[in-house]
């Protein structure tokens, strides 16, 4: 009995970085079409809703792309790459912008908050989406 090596165990960093990738243009696209389709659909306060999340949801990506770098160079013992505690710090701020944007946007856009929450799943749904994607292949 053979065994099979998961397609996730095989992951390199050029295959995270590049599914990465993948995710934040598979994010900005449904987020843009989505958002055009509500305000088409609803109104301008549900659409600014959704972009909002999209855009949440986008610099989470980008965030996570950065915090991958210096953890890849922690682990190789190479020379933390410029930025480092930046981008640390900018981490924990985040979480904290993010809310005031979310609070901020929910109190005075008064727009609909199935459409911010969709806007904020979109990370989850294109992260998962291409790593089901990659399981495939």
């Amino acid at each position: 009995m053979t065994e099979e090596i998961h397609p996730l165990a095989n992951l390199t960093d050029s295959g995270l970085e590049a599914l990465l990738r993948r995710a934040l243009r598979l994010i900005v696209i449904l987020g843009t079409l989505s958002a055009l389709i509500v305000w088409k659909a609803s109104d301008w306060r549900s659409a600014a809703m959704l972009a909002i999340g999209t855009a949440i949801s986008a610099a989470s990506i980008l965030e996570w792309r950065r915090l991958i770098r210096f953890i890849k160079a922690q682990m190789d013992r190479q020379q933390a790459p410029r930025g480092t505690m930046v981008a640390a710090v900018f981490f924990l701020i985040r979480l904290l912008v993010f809310a005031g944007v979310i609070y901020g946007s929910l109190k005075w856009l008064r727009g609909s908050v199935v459409a911010l929450l969709v806007g904020l799943s979109l990370a989850v749904l294109a992260t998962a989406w291409e790593a089901i994607r990659l399981l495939r292949n």
